[in-house]
């Protein structure tokens, strides 16, 4: 199992859940969890292909919200 970590603007349960169906859409996510407390309110995205960060980043987009791959939390 592959971890993708993106720095994100989802700052509230709304957002997160804005964001919920399009994520859970993505058949190689297995899971997912949005940091709120960390500064970049770090999204952790675990795939089974990490090849996927720009499916993740649309996903997010369409929902009207920002994500951009990092190397690690920081």
């Amino acid at each position: 199992m592959e971890t993708l970590n993106f720095k994100t603007n989802l700052t509230s349960g709304n957002d997160i859940e804005a964001v919920t169906l399009n994520l859970n859409a993505i058949e190689q996510v297995d899971g997912w969890n949005v940091d709120t407390t960390s500064p970049d309110n770090l999204l952790t995205v675990q795939t089974t292909d990490n090849r996927i960060a720009d499916l993740v980043k649309q996903a997010i987009m369409k929902a009207g919200f920002q994500a951009d791959l990092i190397d690690k939390p920081v």
